[in-house]
């Protein structure tokens, strides 16, 4: 039986669905891996804003640390560009390479939820230590949302259209949240 373990780069795989307009529903996620082999474990990597009174992500975060995903976060950093303009930094990718490096050992597949072109080195690393590596992300959006170098390293590319009637929901499927905001914890869809 494969052992599989998903590592999702929480900004990129948000930018994918919503390219591509629709949601993912993190409890179908689970399900359509766990499907497939053992899953050691499923990593959601995000970056917090701090001093924020709420942020909207945080009802996401919450439901998917409770509902069977080690969330990975850090603070944003802010800083001045040369412009002058605010921008917030918040980069999980260190993270990202680390818990995957540290889990090769223990799995027999690897699937990243990304398509930023700097996982390639970390792929070709998981490859050398024996582990086949899945990468999801789409080149049905445009521009695609995949490094092209990327894509070639993996030993497999899924573009997540192909996902789409298992683990997506239209936008519009999401249920009116002004009325719902405090029962947020509850919704078992994950989504935030």
């Amino acid at each position: 039986m494969e052992r599989i373990a998903l590592f999702i780069d929480g900004a990129n795989l948000y930018a994918t669905a919503k390219s591509l307009g629709f949601d993912i529903d993190y409890k179908r996620l689970l399900k359509e891996y766990q499907n497939k082999g053992y899953l050691v474990r499923a990593f959601y990597y995000t970056a917090l804003i701090e001093d924020q009174e709420y942020s909207s992500i945080r009802p996401l975060i919450d439901w998917l640390d409770y509902n069977g995903y080690r969330v990975v976060t850090k603070p944003t950093k802010e800083f001045v560009d040369s412009t002058g303009r605010r921008k917030v930094k918040g980069n999980m990718d260190i993270e990202l390479a680390i818990d995957a490096l540290e889990l090769a050992p223990y799995i027999n597949h690897a699937v990243i939820f990304s398509g930023d072109g700097d996982f390639r080195s970390l792929v070709e690393a998981l490859q050398r230590r024996g582990v086949k590596v899945s990468v999801v992300s789409t080149i049905t959006s445009q521009p695609p949302m995949v490094a092209d170098e990327l894509r070639r390293q993996a030993d497999e590319f899924v573009d997540i259209i192909q996902l789409l009637p298992r683990i997506g929901r239209e936008l519009a499927e999401r249920a009116p949240r002004s009325a719902e905001r405090n029962e947020q914890h509850d919704d078992d869809t994950g989504e935030a």
